[in-house]
């Protein structure tokens, strides 16, 4: 079993430091920062991390090829693998749609540009010229690393939609998909496996994370708290898909949204999210929350990734996810 913590971006790159530590010393295996535009860069976070660790790998979760050129990713692969001594992963997907719209950003063809960028990053790690005249890539054979990569930086692919969630089998090393409610690992794992039989390999060789949203804590009405605010946020945008695995339908979001809009009363508006909706992620104290955990497990999962919020306190989330968590599965 392999076990990694997901934060978001908008903390102080201090306390990535000290959080980053924290997973090391309490056996998680790695340590995933996001990349989400106008906060802070996950490529100056992740770097402050490297040097501060020594054993924990580092990724980035997600970089997409629409902000950052290709070129430039290459690069700052092979950078924080070179200073991390080999313990960077690439998180890589297509990016928002609405974050990109911000900036006049146009996807067009999302999956197929992805995979045009996992091809030619490939074949930069492995020290080649890359000529390619394809739909989102057009370089010449002076395109080359400068320095030779460290070795062929592993490539997770984050993934909601399932022709994306299929190319994680087809094409990654790794996959990040987003599980809404952790239970949709069911429904994902079978899409990898698709994906992976398409491309002649086995789903063993992906390492297949089940990243899921989670807020624990000593007292678990506290603990409730944040997954709470993050789900009258976020709930009213997500697919009927999604909230028909759980008996909820958008409608059930409609009054939350016009609260957390409208009035922008938060503790109003996270006062109607009910224990239905909670199922979204998964909270309580780590007590509440093995026998979910452990049905994940018995599906497939050998990979879990605990995400945002995490809890009241982050710290102390890490610190309970590893000392009670870790070593129940470990065991």
């Amino acid at each position: 079993m392999k076990f990694s913590i997901r934060l978001n971006n908008d903390l102080r790159v201090a306390e990535y430091v000290e959080l980053a530590q924290i997973a090391e010393e309490h056996g998680f295996d790695q340590f995933w920062v996001s990349h989400d535009l106008f906060l802070r860069s996950c490529v100056v976070i992740l770097s402050a991390v490297a040097t501060a660790t020594k054993r924990i790998e580092i990724g980035s979760c997600i970089i997409n090829p629409y902000t950052i050129n290709p070129a430039e990713i290459a690069m700052l692969a092979a950078t924080l693998d070179e200073l991390s001594e080999g313990r960077f992963n690439l998180g890589l997907s297509s990016g928002a749609g609405d974050f990109l719209e911000w900036i006049g950003v146009e996807q067009k063809k999302p999956r197929t540009d992805l995979l045009e960028v996992i091809e030619v990053l490939r074949r930069l790690f492995a020290g080649e010229h890359v000529a390619l005249d394809g739909q989102f890539v057009q370089w010449t054979d002076k395109a080359y690393l400068r320095f030779e990569p460290l070795r062929q930086i592993p490539i997770y692919i984050g993934a909601m939609s399932p022709k994306m969630t299929e190319a994680i089998g087809s094409h990654g090393d790794g996959g990040l998909p987003l599980l809404f409610p952790p239970e949709h690992y069911a429904n994902v794992r079978p899409m990898v496996a698709k994906g992976a039989e398409s491309a002649n390999r086995s789903l063993d060789d992906v390492d297949l994370a089940a990243c899921i949203w989670c807020s624990f804590g000593a007292d678990k009405q506290a603990a409730e708290a944040p997954l709470k605010e993050k789900i009258a946020y976020y709930g009213h945008a997500m697919s009927p898909a999604i909230l028909g695995q759980l008996g909820l339908t958008l409608a059930d979001f409609d009054e939350i949204e016009h609260i957390m809009q409208g009035e922008r009363d938060i503790k109003k508006a996270t006062a109607l999210v009910t224990d239905q909706m909670l199922k979204i992620g998964i909270t309580g104290t780590p007590r509440d929350a093995i026998p979910r955990l452990e049905s994940l497990v018995e599906m497939g999962v050998k990979h879990l990734s605990f995400g945002p919020p995490l809890g009241t306190n982050v710290a102390d989330a890490i610190r309970m996810i590893g000392t009670e968590i870790i070593p129940h599965f470990r065991a």
